[in-house]
């Protein structure tokens, strides 16, 4: 007797595209947002993203969606994919699956909302953390999970420059782990461990003069891709940061 199998047509699904865009402004860490223009959620904050075109590549898609929501340009940041995210029902427009990007850049603009957002600033991403601003669909999870993964990085590879315009100081790299982190780090233990890290940092033979004490040494980004050995939370050691 012959059995007959029956197979279901494959499920309509839509990919999109979202983006955890974090710089460091007034010594914290702040994320990109925009304010929907468009329903659902309109209104609403929300991560810049959006749909992918046919034939269109994931990365591609991403950079598409920072620079028509933003005007930021996405070749200018550190972009890398973060997860993907499908949960049935995370749209309430049908079956979407987004990809998630994080990206990082030195102290970036103010930036300019573009067809799809009302509105595009950047937000202390405390605010978020602390439920003083919501976000719409899923969006408050893929944040936490690029902050993990932002935090994690700065542990175990170079990417803390990726927030430092060049050239700068030990100070302005220990602020961005200060912010990203969110812990105060010991001066003189945090300089002793970047400055004995080969290829971290470069000097440039050059010294930045403050309004008052000594000139700070300058420096860039080293050849380095790794932290050996890391940087750890668990092993920094801190102080309390000021109210």
């Amino acid at each position: 007797m012959q059995t007959t199998v029956r197979h279901r047509p494959p499920a309509s699904l839509t990919a999109a595209v979202d983006l955890v865009i974090f710089t460091v402004r007034d010594a914290q860490l702040q994320v990109l947002l925009i304010e929907r223009g468009n329903t659902p959620y309109q209104g609403e904050a929300a991560l810049p993203g959006g749909f992918v075109r046919e034939g269109e590549a994931l990365d591609t898609a991403a950079q598409r969606e920072l620079q028509e929501e933003t005007g930021v340009v996405g070749s200018s940041l550190h972009l890398e994919q973060l997860h993907a995210y499908g949960d049935p029902g995370r749209d309430p427009r049908g079956r979407i699956i987004t990809i998630a990007y994080l990206a990082l850049g030195p102290d970036l603009p103010i930036p300019q909302a573009g067809t799809d957002a009302i509105a595009a600033h950047w937000t202390p991403v405390s605010s978020i953390l602390d439920g003083q601003v919501p976000l719409a669909f899923d969006h408050e999870g893929i944040l936490r999970d690029g902050l993990e993964r932002a935090r994690s990085k700065l542990e175990h590879t170079t990417i803390a420059t990726a927030f430092c315009r060049e050239p700068f100081t030990i100070a302005d790299l220990r602020q961005i782990y200060e912010a990203v982190w969110g812990i105060a780090l010991d001066p003189s233990n945090f300089r002793r461990k970047v400055m004995k890290t080969r290829g971290f940092v470069v000097p440039i033979g050059e010294r930045r003069l403050p309004d008052v004490g000594r000139p700070a040494a300058l420096f860039r980004r080293g050849v380095a891709e790794t932290l050996t050995p890391p940087l750890t939370r668990s092993g920094a050691s801190t102080s309390s940061l000021p109210s």
